[in-house]
Protein backbone atom coordinates (compact mmCIF):
# COMPACT_ATOMS: atom_id res chain seq x y z
CA UNK A 1 0.00 0.00 0.00
CA UNK A 2 1.45 3.44 -0.87
CA UNK A 3 2.75 5.47 2.02
CA UNK A 4 0.90 8.59 3.07
CA UNK A 5 1.86 11.74 1.17
CA UNK A 6 2.40 15.15 2.74
CA UNK A 7 0.02 18.05 2.39
CA UNK A 8 2.72 20.08 0.68
CA UNK A 9 3.11 17.48 -2.09
CA UNK A 10 -0.64 17.46 -2.67
CA UNK A 11 -0.45 21.22 -3.06
CA UNK A 12 2.30 20.79 -5.66
CA UNK A 13 0.13 18.41 -7.69
CA UNK A 14 -2.74 20.93 -7.61
CA UNK A 15 -0.41 23.70 -8.76
CA UNK A 16 0.82 21.61 -11.71
CA UNK A 17 -2.76 20.84 -12.75
CA UNK A 18 -3.85 24.48 -12.47
CA UNK A 19 -0.78 25.90 -14.25
CA UNK A 20 -0.66 23.16 -16.88
CA UNK A 21 3.11 22.96 -16.82
CA UNK A 22 6.03 22.18 -14.55
CA UNK A 23 7.65 25.52 -15.25
CA UNK A 24 4.54 27.54 -14.40
CA UNK A 25 3.91 25.56 -11.21
CA UNK A 26 7.57 25.90 -10.18
CA UNK A 27 7.40 29.70 -10.52
CA UNK A 28 4.19 29.78 -8.49
CA UNK A 29 5.63 27.55 -5.79
CA UNK A 30 9.04 29.28 -5.86
CA UNK A 31 10.79 25.99 -6.54
CA UNK A 32 13.31 25.07 -9.20
CA UNK A 33 11.86 23.26 -12.20
CA UNK A 34 14.15 20.20 -11.76
CA UNK A 35 13.11 19.86 -8.11
CA UNK A 36 9.39 19.89 -8.95
CA UNK A 37 9.89 17.48 -11.88
CA UNK A 38 11.73 15.07 -9.59
CA UNK A 39 8.98 15.24 -6.98
CA UNK A 40 6.32 14.43 -9.57
CA UNK A 41 8.32 11.50 -11.01
CA UNK A 42 8.94 10.07 -7.53
CA UNK A 43 5.25 10.34 -6.64
CA UNK A 44 4.11 8.67 -9.87
CA UNK A 45 6.65 5.91 -9.38
CA UNK A 46 5.46 5.22 -5.84
CA UNK A 47 1.82 5.27 -6.92
CA UNK A 48 2.47 3.04 -9.91
CA UNK A 49 0.59 5.17 -12.42
CA UNK A 50 0.85 8.51 -14.21
CA UNK A 51 -0.88 11.62 -12.94
CA UNK A 52 -0.17 13.78 -15.99
CA UNK A 53 0.41 13.26 -19.70
CA UNK A 54 2.17 15.69 -21.99
CA UNK A 55 0.00 17.33 -24.60
CA UNK A 56 0.52 20.09 -27.09
CA UNK A 57 -0.53 22.65 -24.52
CA UNK A 58 1.59 21.32 -21.66
CA UNK A 59 0.65 18.78 -19.00
CA UNK A 60 -2.89 17.42 -18.75
CA UNK A 61 -4.11 15.37 -15.75
CA UNK A 62 -4.96 11.74 -16.40
CA UNK A 63 -8.19 10.28 -14.99
CA UNK A 64 -6.18 9.31 -11.90
CA UNK A 65 -4.68 12.80 -11.75
CA UNK A 66 -8.10 14.48 -11.93
CA UNK A 67 -9.38 12.26 -9.13
CA UNK A 68 -6.36 13.07 -6.98
CA UNK A 69 -6.56 16.82 -7.63
CA UNK A 70 -10.26 16.92 -6.81
CA UNK A 71 -9.85 15.09 -3.50
CA UNK A 72 -6.59 16.89 -2.66
CA UNK A 73 -8.33 20.25 -2.86
CA UNK A 74 -10.88 19.18 -0.26
CA UNK A 75 -8.15 17.68 1.93
CA UNK A 76 -6.13 20.90 1.88
CA UNK A 77 -9.21 22.99 2.66
CA UNK A 78 -10.06 20.77 5.64
CA UNK A 79 -6.45 20.77 6.79
CA UNK A 80 -6.30 24.57 6.72
CA UNK A 81 -9.57 24.72 8.67
CA UNK A 82 -8.12 22.29 11.22
CA UNK A 83 -4.96 24.39 11.60
CA UNK A 84 -7.09 27.51 11.97
CA UNK A 85 -9.18 25.81 14.67
CA UNK A 86 -5.99 24.86 16.49
CA UNK A 87 -4.63 28.42 16.26
CA UNK A 88 -7.88 29.89 17.61
CA UNK A 89 -8.00 27.31 20.40
CA UNK A 90 -4.41 28.11 21.39
CA UNK A 91 -5.34 31.80 21.58
CA UNK A 92 -8.45 31.04 23.65
CA UNK A 93 -10.82 31.83 20.78
CA UNK A 94 -12.25 28.32 20.30
CA UNK A 95 -12.51 25.01 22.11
CA UNK A 96 -14.82 23.88 24.90
CA UNK A 97 -15.58 25.35 28.33
CA UNK A 98 -17.90 23.49 30.70
CA UNK A 99 -19.38 25.38 33.65
CA UNK A 100 -21.30 23.60 36.42
CA UNK A 101 -23.60 25.60 38.67
CA UNK A 102 -26.36 25.09 41.19
CA UNK A 103 -29.55 26.99 41.81
CA UNK A 104 -29.06 30.72 42.18
CA UNK A 105 -25.53 30.45 40.76
CA UNK A 106 -26.89 31.33 37.31
CA UNK A 107 -28.43 34.56 38.59
CA UNK A 108 -26.58 37.86 38.82
CA UNK A 109 -23.02 38.26 37.54
CA UNK A 110 -22.56 34.65 36.43
CA UNK A 111 -25.56 34.81 34.12
CA UNK A 112 -24.37 38.11 32.67
CA UNK A 113 -20.84 36.78 32.24
CA UNK A 114 -21.99 33.63 30.45
CA UNK A 115 -24.11 35.70 28.07
CA UNK A 116 -21.23 38.05 27.31
CA UNK A 117 -18.77 35.19 26.94
CA UNK A 118 -21.00 33.47 24.39
CA UNK A 119 -21.45 36.74 22.50
CA UNK A 120 -17.72 37.54 22.41
CA UNK A 121 -16.57 34.01 21.60
CA UNK A 122 -19.31 32.45 19.44
CA UNK A 123 -17.00 29.67 18.21
CA UNK A 124 -16.46 28.33 21.73
CA UNK A 125 -18.48 25.28 22.72
CA UNK A 126 -19.87 26.66 26.00
CA UNK A 127 -21.53 23.91 27.99
CA UNK A 128 -23.65 24.58 31.09
CA UNK A 129 -24.46 21.80 33.53
CA UNK A 130 -26.83 22.19 36.49
CA UNK A 131 -25.65 20.21 39.51
CA UNK A 132 -27.12 20.54 43.01
CA UNK A 133 -24.45 18.78 45.06
CA UNK A 134 -21.25 20.67 45.91
CA UNK A 135 -19.23 17.48 46.39
CA UNK A 136 -20.33 16.23 42.97
CA UNK A 137 -19.29 19.52 41.40
CA UNK A 138 -15.83 19.48 42.99
CA UNK A 139 -15.34 15.85 41.94
CA UNK A 140 -16.41 16.75 38.40
CA UNK A 141 -13.82 19.52 38.26
CA UNK A 142 -11.08 17.16 39.47
CA UNK A 143 -12.13 14.50 36.95
CA UNK A 144 -12.09 16.99 34.10
CA UNK A 145 -15.85 16.83 33.47
CA UNK A 146 -16.17 20.52 34.39
CA UNK A 147 -13.72 23.37 33.86
CA UNK A 148 -15.39 25.64 36.41
CA UNK A 149 -17.92 24.98 39.18
CA UNK A 150 -20.00 27.63 40.92
CA UNK A 151 -20.94 26.30 44.34
CA UNK A 152 -21.83 27.27 47.91
CA UNK A 153 -19.50 24.97 49.81
CA UNK A 154 -15.91 26.25 50.10
CA UNK A 155 -13.33 23.82 48.75
CA UNK A 156 -10.35 22.48 50.71
CA UNK A 157 -8.23 20.52 48.22
CA UNK A 158 -4.69 21.37 47.13
CA UNK A 159 -5.53 20.33 43.58
CA UNK A 160 -8.26 22.97 43.31
CA UNK A 161 -8.19 26.75 43.24
CA UNK A 162 -11.16 28.84 44.31
CA UNK A 163 -12.30 32.41 44.71
CA UNK A 164 -15.42 34.01 46.11
CA UNK A 165 -17.79 35.06 43.35
CA UNK A 166 -20.55 36.82 45.29
CA UNK A 167 -21.88 37.36 48.78
CA UNK A 168 -25.55 38.06 49.26
CA UNK A 169 -28.13 37.97 52.06
CA UNK A 170 -30.52 35.13 52.60
CA UNK A 171 -34.15 36.01 52.01
CA UNK A 172 -37.41 34.72 53.47
CA UNK A 173 -39.88 34.06 50.65
CA UNK A 174 -43.33 34.41 52.21
CA UNK A 175 -46.91 33.70 51.13
CA UNK A 176 -48.37 37.06 50.13
CA UNK A 177 -51.27 36.59 52.54
CA UNK A 178 -49.10 35.95 55.62
CA UNK A 179 -48.78 38.83 58.15
CA UNK A 180 -44.96 38.72 57.90
CA UNK A 181 -45.25 39.68 54.22
CA UNK A 182 -46.91 42.99 55.07
CA UNK A 183 -44.02 44.28 57.18
CA UNK A 184 -41.23 46.39 55.74
CA UNK A 185 -37.49 46.01 56.08
CA UNK A 186 -35.46 42.88 56.82
CA UNK A 187 -37.13 40.14 58.83
CA UNK A 188 -35.52 39.12 62.13
CA UNK A 189 -34.23 35.57 62.47
CA UNK A 190 -36.94 34.96 65.05
CA UNK A 191 -39.46 35.10 62.17
CA UNK A 192 -38.30 31.58 61.25
CA UNK A 193 -40.33 30.35 64.22
CA UNK A 194 -43.49 32.18 63.16
CA UNK A 195 -44.21 30.18 60.01
CA UNK A 196 -43.64 26.62 58.73
CA UNK A 197 -40.65 26.27 56.42
CA UNK A 198 -40.63 24.91 52.89
CA UNK A 199 -37.24 23.26 52.31
CA UNK A 200 -35.19 21.01 50.12
CA UNK A 201 -34.91 17.45 51.48
CA UNK A 202 -31.60 17.13 53.28
CA UNK A 203 -30.44 14.31 50.98
CA UNK A 204 -30.98 16.57 47.97
CA UNK A 205 -29.17 19.64 49.33
CA UNK A 206 -27.50 19.01 52.69
CA UNK A 207 -25.62 22.32 52.66
CA UNK A 208 -28.76 24.44 52.25
CA UNK A 209 -30.77 22.32 54.68
CA UNK A 210 -28.15 22.49 57.43
CA UNK A 211 -27.67 26.22 56.88
CA UNK A 212 -31.37 26.90 57.52
CA UNK A 213 -31.56 24.64 60.57
CA UNK A 214 -28.47 26.39 62.00
CA UNK A 215 -30.18 29.77 61.56
CA UNK A 216 -33.21 28.48 63.47
CA UNK A 217 -30.98 27.30 66.32
CA UNK A 218 -29.18 30.65 66.28
CA UNK A 219 -32.53 32.40 66.67
CA UNK A 220 -33.57 30.01 69.44
CA UNK A 221 -36.58 28.67 67.54
CA UNK A 222 -37.65 25.15 66.71
CA UNK A 223 -38.14 24.78 62.94
CA UNK A 224 -41.45 23.45 61.64
CA UNK A 225 -41.26 21.82 58.21
CA UNK A 226 -44.33 22.61 56.13
CA UNK A 227 -43.32 20.81 52.91
CA UNK A 228 -40.34 19.69 50.85
CA UNK A 229 -39.46 20.49 47.24
CA UNK A 230 -36.53 19.60 45.01
CA UNK A 231 -36.48 22.62 42.71
CA UNK A 232 -36.69 26.36 43.25
CA UNK A 233 -39.86 26.59 41.21
CA UNK A 234 -41.49 23.89 43.33
CA UNK A 235 -40.49 25.62 46.56
CA UNK A 236 -41.90 28.93 45.36
CA UNK A 237 -45.10 27.22 44.19
CA UNK A 238 -45.51 25.69 47.65
CA UNK A 239 -44.94 29.08 49.24
CA UNK A 240 -47.54 30.69 46.97
CA UNK A 241 -49.97 27.92 47.92
CA UNK A 242 -49.54 28.74 51.61
CA UNK A 243 -47.54 25.74 52.80
CA UNK A 244 -44.96 27.97 54.47
CA UNK A 245 -41.93 30.17 53.76
CA UNK A 246 -38.70 29.30 51.95
CA UNK A 247 -35.24 30.53 52.93
CA UNK A 248 -33.11 30.99 49.81
CA UNK A 249 -30.53 33.31 48.31
CA UNK A 250 -31.72 36.87 47.72
CA UNK A 251 -30.97 36.62 43.99
CA UNK A 252 -33.96 34.30 43.52
CA UNK A 253 -36.24 37.34 43.86
CA UNK A 254 -35.65 37.98 40.14
CA UNK A 255 -38.08 35.09 39.49
CA UNK A 256 -40.95 37.27 40.80
CA UNK A 257 -43.40 34.48 41.56
CA UNK A 258 -47.03 35.61 41.95
CA UNK A 259 -48.27 35.13 45.50
CA UNK A 260 -44.75 35.28 46.98
CA UNK A 261 -43.25 38.24 48.83
CA UNK A 262 -39.49 38.30 49.57
CA UNK A 263 -38.06 39.81 52.77
CA UNK A 264 -34.38 39.70 53.50
CA UNK A 265 -33.29 37.96 56.69
CA UNK A 266 -31.40 40.35 58.93
CA UNK A 267 -27.78 39.54 59.65
CA UNK A 268 -27.44 36.70 57.13
CA UNK A 269 -25.06 36.17 54.22
CA UNK A 270 -24.39 33.32 51.84
CA UNK A 271 -21.49 33.02 49.38
CA UNK A 272 -20.89 31.57 45.95
CA UNK A 273 -17.44 30.22 45.13
CA UNK A 274 -15.74 29.61 41.78
CA UNK A 275 -13.76 26.35 41.74
CA UNK A 276 -11.33 25.12 39.07
CA UNK A 277 -8.30 22.82 38.75
CA UNK A 278 -5.10 24.49 39.85
CA UNK A 279 -3.17 23.01 36.91
CA UNK A 280 -5.86 23.42 34.25
CA UNK A 281 -4.13 24.53 31.00
CA UNK A 282 -7.38 25.42 29.18
CA UNK A 283 -6.63 28.78 27.46
CA UNK A 284 -10.33 29.63 27.67
CA UNK A 285 -10.14 30.07 31.45
CA UNK A 286 -8.31 33.44 31.30
CA UNK A 287 -10.91 34.59 28.77
CA UNK A 288 -13.69 33.53 31.12
CA UNK A 289 -12.11 35.31 34.11
CA UNK A 290 -11.80 38.49 32.05
CA UNK A 291 -15.47 38.46 31.05
CA UNK A 292 -16.57 37.55 34.58
CA UNK A 293 -14.51 40.34 36.16
CA UNK A 294 -16.09 42.76 33.70
CA UNK A 295 -19.57 41.56 34.68
CA UNK A 296 -18.72 42.00 38.36
CA UNK A 297 -17.31 45.49 37.83
CA UNK A 298 -20.16 46.76 35.65
CA UNK A 299 -23.55 45.43 36.78
CA UNK A 300 -26.58 46.59 34.78
CA UNK A 301 -28.26 49.76 36.03
CA UNK A 302 -31.63 48.06 36.61
CA UNK A 303 -30.28 45.14 38.65
CA UNK A 304 -32.20 44.50 41.86
CA UNK A 305 -30.43 45.78 44.96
Amino acid sequence: MPERYGLRLLGHVIAIAEEGSISGAARRLRLSQPTLSRQLRDLERRLGFELFVRSGRGLTPTAAGRALVQRAGRVLTEAEAAFDDARRAARGRAGRLTVAFAGSGINGPLGRALGRFRSRLPDVDLRLVEVFDDVEMSSGVLDGDFDVAVQRLPVHDARLDSRTLTREPLTLYLPAAHPLAAARGPAPLSALGDIPLVMWPREASPRAYDEIIALCHQAGVVPRIGAHGRTVQTLLALVAAGFGAAVMADSYRVLRRDGVIPRRLAGTVTSLHLVWRADDPNPLLPQFWSVLNDALARPPQNEDR
